[in-house]
């Protein structure tokens, strides 16, 4: 389950924001590709921007299980516990 007061969420969210469209909340259960759009290109870009942010590494395979907003907390979270 993702807090939605957490920080790792928050600033996650801060980076989605470009991708949102009018109407659409950002929450947990939001699909990246269905609610907000991004095809693979943006997602490679967003996973880029994220690794930047959090100074991590996100192995390419786990990239195309990531469809909520949850899922890319979730493993924001676990790659942060490894570089630890």
């Amino acid at each position: 389950m993702v807090d939605e007061r957490d920080a790792v969420y928050q600033d996650i969210c801060g980076l989605l924001e470009r991708y949102r469209p009018a109407g659409v909340e950002l929450a947990p259960s939001t699909e990246l590709a269905g609610d907000l759009n991004i095809d693979s290109v943006a997602a490679m870009d967003l996973v880029m921007e994220i690794e930047d942010k959090f100074g991590i590494d996100i192995p390419l395979n786990l990239v195309s299980d990531l469809r909520r907003l949850e899922d890319l907390v979730q493993v924001v979270r676990q790659q942060m516990r490894a570089a630890e």
